[in-house]
């Protein structure tokens, strides 16, 4: 699920704040800690081949973040693509890959555990 930052509803709209809310973005239950990450991808990154030999061979951690700048396709577990670009809010579940179509910045809050888990395989699948 992603969401431009236009699209989420106002709450509060007053001289000097604007607050955006959008309920239900994803669901944070039963995980513990959560780390907070930046990344930095360059156009044409795709961590696909990476994720080879966990679950689905895809990325099981869910992941809120924000895309400062570039875009990004997401592939899903159950099929579907979706676009997230700069200024989009996002929520991705588990089961997912992504591919950076430009250089792209954005930051992710995971469970510090899953994604734990997920970014030890990548380093261990680049150092062979």
């Amino acid at each position: 699920m992603r969401i431009a930052k236009e699209d989420v509803p106002i709450k509060i709209d007053v001289p000097g704040a604007t607050a955006r809310q959008l309920p239900d973005f994803g669901d944070a239950s039963g995980y513990g800690k959560i780390g907070g990450e930046y990344f930095s991808l360059a156009a044409g990154t795709d961590i696909a081949p990476l994720l080879k030999g966990l679950a689905g061979d895809l990325c099981q951690s869910p992941h809120w973040g924000y895309v400062l700048q570039g875009k990004l396709t997401v592939s899903f577990a159950d099929g579907h693509q979706e676009i997230t670009a700069a200024n989009d809010l996002f929520y991705w579940p588990p089961g997912h890959s992504v591919k950076a179509d430009e250089d792209t910045e954005m930051i992710l809050f995971s469970p510090q555990h899953e994604h734990g888990l997920v970014i030890a395989h990548i380093a261990a699948q680049i150092q062979g």
